[in-house]
């Protein structure tokens, strides 16, 4: 049932999966005037997404990226930097070429597919929708392109280097174009397959992804710390993913050390397996699966055969991807999607036509504080 706070109009109704999902996150937020937000409508959307997750505001094609800094800085006020620094100035980090910042607002990213003549500061830019053949192992056949995809790359928004990850990311659909749905191929060996719209941005939610562990998995998920590549954007750029975007193949193709720019010990982060929610105190389990180097168990072991951290960590997390816990975001122009960076896992989806022009907008913020693990 839709529901509001007292002292703010903002109602909340949760989303109803699609027949057959079972996925249980993700809110609606209607009645939000989000350029000019009282302190009790703040709650409301903070509370929501502490709550839901993810979070979908309708019809928000005038929102200013000075607005979408604001309301995105409303789960972190002291964060004020983005979330990958100034990592994209890297040529050969995988992030390089998906991204254009905004001259107004650096915090604000542009995104999508084709050629924009002008967009807020930005001009003559083309923007390239990610496509599963640049990073995956193996890869769809040209000629079934059109109506199949995968999932990109599950991952957090972060750094995983010096900077702490984003609380929360928020992302603004200012052109979309509507084209017939597409399959999504987990090509896994599992048979599993998935409908969704072109371009969907695909969640799932990583508390489901920790109640489905056993609980002798749970403790170890617990109990476990991840410790991640330093410049793990460019570290990883040889390698290829799984077919279902859960992580790489371990073919020895990560870049060496003396190949990386200089690295500080003291930036390389060690980070809880599980995040807990700062409102609910939930556990999630938040593993970005492309960037992991090592795993550091509860007696101080520490496991740094790669292949063998790859495998335990897909193993945990395969069963929260399976397609009836995705939700996938069927985009129209004026969706504002704000979400939990610290409790979901989220992938592009899908292809484009050189000619298809998509725009989007992203935000988020390195956090001004670290993640919080078990008690």
């Amino acid at each position: 049932m839709p529901h509001s706070t007292t002292d703010s109009p903002i109602t909340i109704h949760p989303i109803t999966p699609p027949q057959g999902s079972t996925y249980t996150f993700g809110a609606e937020l209607r009645n939000a005037n989000l350029e000019n937000l009282t302190e009790a409508d703040k709650k409301t959307i903070i509370d929501a997404l502490y709550t839901h997750q993810v979070i979908l505001f309708k019809n928000q094609q005038s929102l200013t990226p000075k607005a979408q800094y604001e309301v995105t800085q409303l789960f972190d006020p002291l964060a004020t930097g983005y979330g990958h620094g100034k990592t994209l100035d890297a040529k050969r980090s995988i992030l390089h070429p998906d991204l254009k910042t905004i001259p107004s607002q650096p915090q604000v990213q542009v995104i999508g597919n084709g050629p924009v003549a002008s967009y807020e500061g930005l001009e003559n830019i083309t923007l390239k929708h990610p496509h599963h053949r640049t990073f995956h192992k193996d890869v769809i056949s040209d000629e079934d392109d059109r109506d199949n995809t995968r999932f990109y790359r599950w991952h957090i928004d972060a750094a995983l280097y010096d900077l702490e990850p984003p609380k929360a990311t928020s992302l603004l659909a200012v052109k979309v174009p509507k084209t017939a749905p597409m399959k999504v191929r987990y090509d896994d060996g599992s048979g599993d397959e998935l409908m969704v719209s072109r371009g969907s941005t695909a969640f799932v939610s990583s508390y489901t992804m920790y109640d489905l562990l056993s609980e002798e998995d749970k403790e170890f998920a617990r109990t476990t710390k991840v410790q991640y590549a330093p410049h793990p954007y460019i570290w990883m750029s040889p390698c290829k993913s799984r077919s279902n975007g859960l992580g790489l193949h371990s073919s020895n193709l990560e870049l060496p050390t003396t190949s990386l720019p200089p690295i500080s010990p003291s930036k390389i982060k060690t980070l809880p397996m599980c995040w807990r929610n700062p409102y609910t105190g939930a556990l999630a389990l938040q593993i970005h699966p492309s960037a992991v180097q090592k795993l550091i168990l509860a007696d101080g072991t520490v496991i740094d055969d790669l292949g063998k951290v790859r495998e335990i960590v897909y193993r945990l997390q395969r069963p929260g991807i399976a397609p009836t816990l995705v939700w996938g975001v069927d985009w129209e122009e004026g969706d504002f999607v704000v979400f939990n960076n610290r409790g979901v896992l989220h992938t592009v989806t899908g292809s484009f036509l050189e000619d298809e022009v998509r725009v989007f907008r992203q935000c988020n913020m390195a956090a001004s504080e670290g993640v919080l693990g078990p008690e």
